[in-house]
């Protein structure tokens, strides 16, 4: 059993506590922790996992002043100052070089992850905010992993994890995530689409106080199937979804077409827009908000927040990438955090 917020933590329990990962050590992940920690505070203690040796080489590289502090879990938490970052050491396996993978940190880079994660559910952080991780890396390390949303699910026990993409008022979640347009067909079915619109009805509850969040459901073919003319998914599958969902309560209203229900008139009429597929939502929502859009899991049992973009392996080093998105990623967590405790 988990121990409480206060045994975990301390007498001092008010302060919230983040845990960020510093991601795929070759990518921006690193300097973006450098540049958040350098630039702001924060209104909660920001704890880094990362190898202490390179952050400070990515923050010199970003060109920023940063102090490296050892994290102690037994002290209370403390606000996060500018110019200072509270870091618990994770150790590469090789140096790391800006824009070059490495094979053999693959392990890491699912280190950081796989510790935030236990410590999150053990009660010792609020929230974990993750930066950028390369997929391929930790594959060829001879570790299956087809991203954050899928491992985080598998290792909380967590049956339907649900992708969240927010960027400013507009949420898009997705019914499937990274799969081949081929396969999203047949990945789309009733029992899939009435859990998700089940978790994200939960935690639109949950996380943003929503008491009845509204939730727009994309067909999955243009026009919505145009009657059956052009697939008939939304009248076999989708269709009897969304009344399933709303027999049981849930504000779910479509299958609509994807290229009218982003139209801002639709969108102020809804809390949530649901795609059915990665690259059916996601281009409308980064090209309204990317740099600032914000990745949030839903249906675990914690919260997780990250950034909208890859790792940037062009960018690594350069001190030119943008901390939008890891800010954004970090103020929402805080936010919701705080919603959740009051």
């Amino acid at each position: 059993m988990s121990k409480t917020r206060s045994e975990a933590r301390g007498a001092d329990a008010t302060l919230p506590r983040l845990v960020l990962t510093s991601g795929e050590p070759a990518g921006v992940g690193p300097e973006l922790c450098a540049q958040i920690a350098a630039a702001r505070d924060f209104d909660c203690e920001l704890v880094c996992l990362g190898d202490p040796q390179l952050l400070a080489e990515r923050a010199r590289d970003a060109g920023v002043e940063l102090r490296l502090d050892s994290f102690d879990p037994a002290a209370p938490p403390r606000p996060h100052r500018r110019g200072r970052l509270s870091v618990a050491p994770l150790a590469l396996a090789l140096p790391s070089v800006p824009g070059r993978l490495e094979i053999a940190n693959g392990h890491y880079v699912l280190a950081q992850i796989d510790r935030a994660l236990r410590d999150v559910m053990a009660g010792r952080f609020d929230a974990m905010v993750t930066a950028p991780v390369q997929k391929s890396v930790i594959n060829d390390a001879g570790i299956p992993f087809t991203g954050h949303t899928e491992h985080l699910a598998q290792h909380c026990g967590a049956a339907r994890p649900v992708m969240l993409l927010v960027a400013g008022r507009m949420r898009v979640a997705l019914a499937t995530t990274h799969l081949a347009l081929r396969d999203v067909g047949a990945a789309i079915t009733p029992t899939l689409l009435e859990e998700t619109l089940r978790i994200i009805d939960h935690d639109l509850r949950r996380f943003w106080g929503l008491a009845r969040p509204r939730i727009a459901v994309c067909g999955l073919n243009p026009h919505a199937g145009e009657a059956g003319h052009l697939g008939d998914e939304e009248i076999r599958v989708i269709g009897p979804a969304i009344t399933a969902a709303r027999a049981a309560g849930i504000d779910a209203t479509g299958p609509v077409p994807a290229d009218t229900v982003f139209v801002p008139r639709e969108l102020a009429r809804h809390d949530v827009v649901l795609a059915m597929y990665h690259d059916q939502g996601l281009p409308v929502l980064k090209h309204a908000g990317f740099g600032r859009a914000v990745n949030v899991t839903l249906g675990l049992p914690i919260l997780r927040t990250s950034v909208d973009h890859g790792t940037a392996l062009d960018l690594a080093g350069s001190g030119r990438a943008d901390a939008g998105s890891l800010e954004a990623a970090l103020e929402l967590a805080l936010e919701l955090v705080r919603r959740r405790s009051a």
